[in-house]
């Protein structure tokens, strides 16, 4: 007896894979970083935190200091990747994790010292206290 062949439907499914810049990229990085803060997590927004992740194309890759700083981060991953996918409108986008024993942390203690982090990230920044006659 002859088995019946089924005819399986392949859907394609097209993913977004909008082209984004690393300013967009770490602007969603940061806002992703203060949710966790926000929610309690304080390890991983710090390990987010720690330095700026470089772009590759569609790969990230963001250095920590160490082996178990990586381990605590690649159980995060998973969530950061789906969050970035989503706010950057691109799928193919992956996330590498190095250790890097030399990293400098920076950290913005001062108004001043987190007003140059937040310029570093986004320039424009510069432009909208000059607009608004804003003090730093």
């Amino acid at each position: 007896m002859a088995e019946a062949q089924k005819s399986v439907v392949k859907e394609t499914v097209h993913l977004p894979s909008e082209a984004f810049t690393e300013t967009e990229m770490l602007e969603q990085w940061m806002k992703y970083a203060q949710r966790m803060e926000d929610k309690g997590y304080r390890i991983i927004a710090s390990l987010l935190t720690i330095n700026d992740p470089k772009l590759e194309g569609t790969k990230i890759i963001h250095e920590l200091p160490n082996e178990s700083s990586k381990i605590d981060f690649e159980k995060e991953r998973p969530d950061l990747l789906g969050y970035l996918r989503g706010k950057l409108h691109n799928h193919e986008i992956t996330i590498e994790a190095r250790v890097n024993e030399s990293i400098v942390v920076k950290k913005a203690f001062t108004p001043q010292d987190k007003y140059n982090r937040l310029r570093e990230i986004n320039p424009n920044l510069d432009l909208l206290r000059k607009m608004f006659d804003l003090d730093v």
